[in-house]
């Protein structure tokens, strides 16, 4: 349940205990609003060092680590200060440079204080719309802003088969806004497959191409916050009005409107008057309109006017664009194979795969080593047990080792030996039934293998576990580690 964000005033503090106490009432923030593994990497290595007046001095291990907090976190540092400290709190780091040894003490560097951008504040929805195209305010103070992203753009919006259809849709979209026949433009599919990023790079497009129109962009748990706040305060007229008047409205997460009666009764109405009005519609949802339960017939009806496409789970192929595209805008290079373990290692989705290009860099930076396909392994290997996800085939692969009492690399290896091959096998045939890896990615992690050869070791083991009670008890076995 989300805090009420209150600020307080704090004048001075100067015991460890009180600087304690306000970096937690940050990070009590900052956990709400981010990702665990986001908040593992980026949140927890800091150290809170000193608070004068309003002035919070934070530790961080790498000059990297600040870099990253500045351009990636710098307004969700600025909700947390003003939770912890007040509006007039500012933030100053101090930066590890060497570790030092037990002769000499760590080398630092402080950066100057700086004063984090405000937040939005609340307001009325009676206030000048244009205005509002760069600062949108609404009624609903617990979350940290409605304002589209500008770090999501078409440009960084890796294209592939896996999203093609609605990648078009959406640039078509972006370059002609309610004038094509993509309105509403219905955006699906799961989880961190980029629905996000694509309907906020329509709107970060349009806004920088059409000065003129009022772009939108809004959760509908925002939605619906506001619709509630409204009723409270009985602006529900100034609400429906605000929303009305809007250019381009981008809903996020439709599906979260299921349920929810009185907000669909006004969105329908808010939704009737844009279309009629030529304005553009975009929104997301993890289903097809078809699959959505707990909403209107009539408007799961007015969803499907328009394009409804999908973003599916990226090929080996995009996801090997993906943490190039990822890789080249941090600026940093690494070898051609320790992408491609990544990219083979990880197919789940585009969040996931950033996130583990995020840790490496972040690991790299911490150790101060290089970017290799050991600390590759180990990184992946840490965020599985963090997240709690099942085995990998890495593990796979050193429990049927040590098993058969051979070495990792004679499974991987060319060998053909009866002594090789049959433990070859085996880790295959785990491998397919413990990881989502397709037959490709496995073949990769085998030497190099083609799918054919993984579809040919399935299928051995198959037969021979149905032929021989030995293979099964063999099997049996090797799943007892798993579990």
């Amino acid at each position: 349940m989300t805090p009420d964000y209150v600020s307080f005033t704090l004048e001075k503090v100067t015991s460890h205990r009180d600087v304690d106490m306000v970096w937690d009432k940050c990070l009590r923030v900052i956990q709400e609003n981010i990702p665990d593994q986001s908040y593992k990497t980026w949140f927890e290595p800091i150290r809170p060092l000193r608070l004068h007046g309003k002035v919070l001095t934070i530790q961080v291990p790498s000059q990297f680590f600040y870099e990253w907090l500045e351009d990636n976190y710098v307004h969700l540092l600025r909700k947390a200060l003003d939770y912890s400290i007040g509006r007039d709190g500012m933030l100053e780091y101090s930066i590890i440079v060497d570790t030092g040894n037990e002769k000499h003490q760590p080398l630092t560097m402080n950066v100057p204080t700086v004063k984090t951008p405000q937040t939005a504040r609340p307001d009325n929805f009676g206030t000048d719309l244009r205005n509002a195209n760069n600062q949108v305010k609404d009624q609903d103070s617990l979350q940290l802003d409605t304002y589209l992203n500008a770090n999501y753009s078409f440009d960084n919006f890796i294209e592939g088969d896996c999203n093609r259809l609605a990648r078009s849709a959406g640039f078509a979209v972006a370059q002609r806004p309610g004038l094509t026949s993509f309105n509403p433009l219905m955006v699906y599919g799961g989880v961190g497959l980029g629905k996000t990023h694509l309907v906020q790079a329509i709107g970060n497009y349009i806004r920088n191409h059409f000065n003129e129109k009022l772009v939108l962009y809004v959760s509908s748990e925002k939605f619906t916050n506001q619709f509630i706040n409204s009723i409270k305060n009985n602006t529900l007229q100034d609400f429906t009005d605000f929303y009305m008047k809007v250019d381009v409205l981008v809903i996020d997460d439709v599906q979260f409107l299921s349920g929810k009666e009185k907000t669909q009764d006004t969105f329908f109405h808010i939704f009737n008057h844009l279309h009629q009005m030529g304005k553009q519609i975009v929104m997301t949802s993890d289903r097809p309109p078809r699959e959505l339960q707990g909403l209107q017939d009539r408007l799961l009806s007015r969803f499907k006017w328009g394009l409804t496409a999908d973003l599916q789970t990226p090929d080996f192929e995009t996801r090997i664009a993906i943490i190039q595209k990822k890789l080249q805008s941090e600026g940093i290079n690494i070898d051609y194979d320790v992408i491609e373990y990544v990219a083979h290692s990880v197919n789940s989705n585009v969040r996931e795969l950033e996130g583990v290009i995020i840790s490496l860099m972040a690991q790299a930076s911490l150790t101060r080593r290089e970017i290799d396909v050991e600390l590759a392994k180990n990184t992946l290997r840490n965020i599985v047990m963090d997240e709690e996800k099942e085995v990998t085939i890495d593990t796979i692969q050193e429990i049927v080792a040590d098993y058969f009492e051979i070495s990792i690399a004679d499974l991987k290896s060319k060998s053909r030996k009866k002594e090789n091959v049959y433990p070859r096998q085996l880790a295959m045939f785990l491998a397919k039934e413990y990881t989502d890896l397709p037959l490709k990615s496995i073949g990769y992690h085998f030497g190099g293998r083609d799918h054919s050869t993984v579809i040919h070791s399935i299928q051995s083991i198959h037969e021979l576990m149905g032929n021989d009670p030995d293979v099964e008890e063999t099997v049996q076995k090797l799943r007892s580690y798993f579990k």
